[in-house]
């Protein structure tokens, strides 16, 4: 489907992460989508049609018929993250935590939720719009805690004109 949206000429998103897979005689390193169904493709909402008739498309993300645009910052964090080559899980989408701004390395400025897990830290990036999220191993010496307020979630800026959606 990726191949197809870059035929027509649209910019598309697909983020691996490497699983180990067991099968009857032996152990092996795959690439697995972090989003499973989701191709994001950033288009102009008016060209939407030509999305839907791409063959295996089943519909954009959105509410009903409406389609939503996914936050250009949890984009940007989600390709900044799978550009470090640094290991990767896919994680439930969490509401409940703290969020933080990495202050140091090679994600500094990034922003998410913390989570503790098995003695490490991790920091867990989200797409609200799909409710689901990644995990990336971090220092804890590089977060500070952000300030919670639900006004300025609200208005986070979304791209109007273009989106990335679920295709």
């Amino acid at each position: 489907m990726a191949t197809l949206f870059a035929q027509k000429g649209y910019e598309w998103f697909l983020p691996l992460y490497q699983a180990r897979r067991r099968w009857s005689d032996r152990v092996k390193q795959v690439e697995l989508p972090l989003f499973p169904g989701y191709v994001f493709c950033k288009f102009v909402m008016d060209e939407r049609m030509s999305i839907l008739t791409t063959p295996s498309v089943l519909g954009i993300a959105g509410i009903g018929p409406m389609p939503l645009p996914v936050e250009e910052r949890e984009m940007d964090a989600i390709r900044r993250v799978v550009g470090t080559g640094m290991e990767l899980t896919p994680e439930p989408f969490l509401e409940a935590g703290r969020r933080v701004r990495i202050n140091g390395g090679s994600l500094e400025g990034l922003e998410g939720m913390i989570q503790s897990v098995r003695r490490r830290d991790r920091l867990i990036l989200s797409i609200s719009l799909l409710q689901r999220s990644i995990a990336v191993d971090i220092d804890s010496a590089w977060v500070t805690v952000l300030p919670t307020s639900k006004r300025e979630k609200a208005c986070s800026p979304l791209w109007s004109s273009a989106s990335y959606c679920r295709a």
